[in-house]
């Protein structure tokens, strides 16, 4: 294994490997389908004359993300002849996700409404599966020393592709239309199949359940054994905590500065897009010289500060540099703050049974977002624009002084 001492010219070929070339390709199909089911599907219910009530129902077509870890023991058991255990299913998965998009392209919203809700529910429980699949790939394809530039791969390659399914797929319907765009993201969800039979299968490490109850039970055994294993899921649960719920109030926040929706949109999503692509690729060269626990500390505190950033941002007039370099601060610290969690996440995880456990891992990272970020309305409205920043900031700090209790395993 590389060591972060080694010369340059050593890791940078790193960047180079099929392994980690293979983790941005899956994470480009792994991030392609996610808006397709969300804000693209919004937009085409809207179009087809849906009222809002229902559009609203449609969110729940999104828990296949949430309870991926149910059926991850599937993923740990079997494996599909001849493809191996993580590139046979990727394949299979990849395919079905193309069929049930291109079935979802010849719904029609308007007049089976429940029909197009069955086939969207299909959508996100394949892409759920492809996620689970992804994880377990990429997991044990690379070494621990890996694991965040990996991630950051990953993560960008994600990105990109929500950003094609999101605002491509926005645009090109306008043009030809939602049955075109959904059919076009089909071919292309196709074409992840065609990539993953030339993924390398990683050697599967020790021997993988016998039967299919041990792949359920055995995982959670095995994680839950080890001495840190609750300080391991609480560090997970707060390490972004702040980040995340300052994030679920950015745009509120943006207009109530007086920021117009068109420089929201040009500074904020635009230019903080390829901020966050530059951190990500940052962040994992980064993690490659100093080790992850450093990277955890180092990135945890730019977060913090980033954060607070934006409480100075209610002390100034509204200023679009000022916007721009709070908004390339954020989002840089962000993309590198996501590389280190994430390898973290996948260095935690026995590559026995990968699938299950990240899977696990991963529905806890989504908890902030989904949970403890609903009351961000009220506590933004209760104290105030400059003490909620202040306050998001320093929930950081609870998650960098779990790292302490990690330090002599993690370095």
């Amino acid at each position: 294994m590389t060591s972060a001492s080694e010369p340059a010219a050593v890791w940078y070929r790193i960047y180079f490997t099929r392994r980690i070339l293979g983790a941005f390709f899956t994470g480009f199909y792994g991030g392609l389908p996610l808006l397709l089911t969300g804000s693209v599907l919004q937009a085409w219910l809207k179009q087809e004359g849906v009222d809002l009530a229902t559009i609203g129902l449609y969110a729940l077509v999104g828990l296949p993300y949430t309870l991926k870890f149910l059926w991850a023991p599937v993923f740990d058991r079997y494996r599909i002849r001849h493809y191996g255990r993580r590139r046979g299913w990727l394949i299979l998965t990849q395919a079905a996700l193309a069929l049930a998009l291109a079935l979802l392209a010849f719904s029609q919203p308007a007049l089976h409404p429940i029909l197009l809700a069955g086939l969207a529910l299909l959508v996100t429980f394949f892409s759920a599966s492809q996620d689970t699949l992804i994880d377990a790939w990429r997991r044990e394809s690379l070494s621990d020393y890996e694991q965040g530039l990996g991630a950051s791969f990953y993560v960008n390659g994600y990105r990109l592709g929500m950003l094609l399914a999101s605002g491509g797929g926005l645009i090109l319907a306008d043009l030809w239309g939602f049955t075109f765009v959904y059919l076009l993201m089909a071919a292309v969800m196709l074409s992840g199949a065609m990539v993953s039979l030339i993924l390398p299968e990683p050697e599967e490490a020790g021997h993988r359940p016998k039967r299919f109850a041990a792949a359920v039970i055995q995982p959670f055994i095995q994680f839950f054994e080890r001495q840190d294993a609750w300080w391991i899921l609480l560090f997970i649960l707060l390490y972004k905590m702040g980040d995340t719920i300052a994030g679920q109030m950015s745009t509120p926040f943006y207009l109530d500065m007086g920021y117009s929706k068109t420089e929201i949109g040009a500074i904020v999503k635009l230019f903080g897009f390829w901020a966050t692509l530059i951190g990500g690729f940052v962040g994992g060269t980064l993690i490659l010289r100093v080790g992850i626990y450093r990277a955890l500390w180092q990135f945890g505190i730019l977060q913090a500060f980033s954060t607070a950033a934006f409480a100075a941002l209610t002390q100034i007039p509204p200023q679009l540099p000022a916007l721009g370099a709070v908004i390339c601060f954020e989002n840089l610290s962000a993309g590198m703050g996501t590389a280190a969690f994430v390898g973290f996440m996948a260095s935690q995880t026995d590559r026995r049974f990968t699938a299950t456990q990240y899977a696990l891992l991963s529905s806890l990272m989504g908890v902030p977002r989904v949970l403890i970020a609903a009351p961000s309305g009220w506590m933004a409205s209760s104290l105030g624009w400059w003490w909620f920043f202040l306050g998001c900031s320093l929930l950081a700090i609870p998650g960098l002084l779990l790292l302490i209790r990690f330090r002599n395993w993690l370095r």
